[in-house]
């Protein structure tokens, strides 16, 4: 396993990763480059993966949850997930119950369960926004949610937790 740096700029790759992004595809063209940048940085660490969508950010903790409930009755198990999509600001109130709700509940799924997970939900206030943040040419958050998912899996060996 690559090691984690002092300084925490080096990112930590596990000695293997079976990851599954779910991703909403509220979005499709944000969704599409959200998963290119995850599932490049997840082939170049040689990592492999499974891919579930869901309508909308809300969905996304609880098909995480499902996940976990399949790996106990069938055995397919997943070292890390990656939570994928983009929620823009609209006219209501709506865009902040998504927002603060999708975080909070994989906050609440990775603490609680030591779950290894890489947010890569967009909460921005317009399109250009979510497109500067998506690119992999630019902001490359699908792909930073990939290698932050596969950093917590390698602490999380490293910690033998």
């Amino acid at each position: 396993m690559a090691g984690i740096s002092e300084h925490g700029k080096a990112f930590a790759k596990p000695e293997r990763a079976h990851v599954l992004i779910v991703e909403a595809r509220f979005h499709d063209d944000l969704a599409d480059a959200l998963l290119d940048g995850a599932t490049s940085a997840l082939e170049e660490a040689g990592a492999t993966w499974d891919v579930i969508t869901v309508p909308g950010a809300l969905e996304i903790p609880a098909v995480i949850s499902m996940a976990l409930d399949a790996a106990d009755d069938d055995g397919t198990d997943y070292d890390g997930f990656v939570a994928l999509g983009t929620v823009i600001r609209g006219d209501t109130y709506h865009f902040d119950i998504v927002a603060n709700e999708s975080s909070r509940a994989l906050m609440d799924l990775s603490v609680e369960e030591s779950l290894a997970i890489g947010n890569g939900i967009l909460t921005t206030e317009n399109e250009e926004q979510a497109w500067t943040r998506a690119k992999k040419s630019e902001g490359d958050k699908g792909g930073f949610a990939a290698r932050a998912a596969l950093t917590m899996i390698a602490i999380r060996e490293r910690l033998g937790a």
